[in-house]
This record gives C-alpha cells, structure tokens and sequence, in this order.
C-alpha cells in the first residue's frame, strides 16, 4: 500500500490511520477471534502503518504528520465495548508515545476522538429514533454529529495551522466528554 502511494504521488505529508471495527459483547463472552481482528484492525494496524510512514518521514529529513482515528471510548468505557475501548485506549498511548519520540524530526502526531456520529458503525442505534433519543440526551449540543464534522478536525490537524499542535486527542464530541454522569447512565 505504502509503495502504491509513494509510486503515484511521490511524496506523503500525513498518515490518517481510520480503520475501524466494533462488535457489541459482553466482556465475559467475548470470543478471542473477535477480540483478536477488533485488536488486529483498530490498533495493530495503526502501528504498522505509522511504522511505515515515519521512516519514510524520518528520511526525507521530517516533518509530516500522523492522526490516529481513536474515539470518546478511549476514555469513556460502555458496556459490550471492551475490546474496542482497549483498542483506542491503546490508540491515545500510541498518540502520545510516538509524538513524544519523533518531536525531534518535526514529526506531529495526534488523534481524533469523535462520539455520537452518524456514520455506519453506529447504525444499530442512530436509525431508531428511541436509542438516538437517549444518546443524544446525554450530549451536551443536543445532537449526532456528522462525518463532514469529523472530517474539518482531520483536516485542521494534517494542515499547517495545526503545527504547534502534537500527542493530543482532540474530541469532536458535542461536548460529551464533559459530562461525567454519562459514564453512569451508558451502564444502567
């Protein structure tokens, strides 16, 4: 993929690491295999291609950028969610740990830590009204976000206007990390 890039751009300033799986299960039934490609998708990917792409920044002298696609999740746990709360938990200590290590070449690297959007992995929830109604009463804003949204924060954090920004997670969120009590109310 890397070689592909390179070949037909001949230069790469930012790597969005975006993938992402979730499967709703109780932790204490939750199967290897599942916990194993939530894992192997969410995370281990991120490392491998931020591998890739910082030697590849690192060579050509530095600079560029690297943002990680992590969630809400990575500090608020849910219910059913433990593989993939691990997953972007781990994605924040990889924002922070190679921001630290590559500063010296210019490197920034940072995360996305959207909450209720209106994207595919949510569709169990944001088609029926009932469960949108409860989550979006915990948000502070009142509402989904979209992925357009979602997209202007990656978008702030690649460009330039971002320079002086690195190992951080910036919430797009409606401001639902602010609100504590939505920790209670998620595992009732």
């Amino acid at each position: 993929m890397f070689e592909t890039i390179l070949a037909r751009w001949k230069r790469l300033d930012c790597l969005v690491n975006n993938a992402g799986f979730q499967r709703e299960s109780p932790s204490d039934a939750l199967d290897v295999e599942t916990y194993r490609r939530i894992i192997d998708v969410n995370l281990n990917g991120a490392v491998l291609c931020a591998q890739k792409v910082l030697a590849h920044f690192v060579a050509r002298g530095g600079g560029g950028s690297i943002i990680n696609c992590s969630s809400v999740h990575q500090i608020i746990p849910k219910p059913g969610y433990l593989a993939y709360s691990i997953s972007k938990g781990g994605l924040a200590n990889l924002t922070r740990t190679l921001a630290l290590e590559f500063a010296k070449h210019g490197i920034r690297v940072n995360a996305v830590g959207p909450g209720a959007i209106d994207t595919p992995i949510n569709a169990a929830w944001t088609g029926d009204p009932e469960k949108r109604g409860v989550v979006t009463s915990h948000i502070p804003l009142g509402r989904v976000g979209t992925p357009e949204e979602i997209a202007a924060v990656f978008a702030f954090l690649a460009s330039d206007d971002a320079s002086y920004i690195t190992g951080q997670t910036i919430y797009a969120c409606g401001g639902l990390t602010m609100f504590p009590e939505f920790r209670e109310n998620w595992a009732s």
